[in-house]
């Protein structure tokens, strides 16, 4: 993650039968290209260089087959493991929330959502007939990646959007961290999430 220019830009392809996204920088140049298989009993997230597909850098790789206390191992190309995702609790209406495991299981960094109410707001607003379709224009969520002290490393911002597309991603320390997993958690997490807002 070496000479990445901030901010970071995660935009969906909604042609595809996966959920699939680049992730571009600032200067605009690919640095991930992101692909999660809708048919799979078992989520599996793969991590590629760029939309050729032909090298895997990541992949990520979920334990259970619900969602309740859903955990993602990041592994790199050698089965390496570079941290863990942990949904907190089953998803609610209310804030969603990421606790961030090293490699060694620690729980040391936390995503949440910045403002729960625009969730809520989106929830109810899009139960609306027709102007309902508004909503992911309307209400568009931020979520703040912390350190074990409070401190904030990342945001990452939805933007205006009537398909739930695109995302950006501002880094908020000068710190020297571990930008690797932190994007590749944001990554992550923004799956989940993209349908609010």
């Amino acid at each position: 993650m070496k000479d990445i220019k901030y901010p970071i830009h995660f935009k969906f392809r909604v042609t595809t039968f996966s959920n699939d996204f680049e992730a571009t920088d600032a200067d605009g140049r690919t640095i991930y290209y992101v692909r999660e298989k809708i048919f799979k009993w078992r989520d599996h997230i793969m991590v590629y260089r760029d939309g050729s597909k032909s090298e895997m850098l990541y992949e990520f790789v979920s334990n259970k087959l619900i969602d309740f206390q859903q955990t993602f191992t990041i592994n790199d190309h050698n089965k390496r493991v570079i941290g863990k995702v942990r949904r907190k609790s089953i998803k609610s209406l209310w804030r969603s929330t990421f606790n961030l495991l090293d490699e060694n299981d620690q729980h040391d960094h936390t995503i949440t959502e910045k403002n729960p109410w625009t969730k809520f707001w989106d929830g109810l607003f899009g139960e609306l007939p027709i102007i309902g379709m508004l909503s992911g224009y309307v209400f568009n969520p931020s979520y703040i990646l912390k350190n074990q002290f409070g401190e904030p490393i990342f945001e990452i911002r939805k933007e205006p959007s009537f398909f739930g597309r695109k995302f950006t991603v501002y880094k908020q320390t000068t710190k020297d961290i571990d930008d690797e997993r932190f994007v590749l958690s944001l990554m992550l997490m923004v799956l989940t999430e993209r349908t609010n807002g």
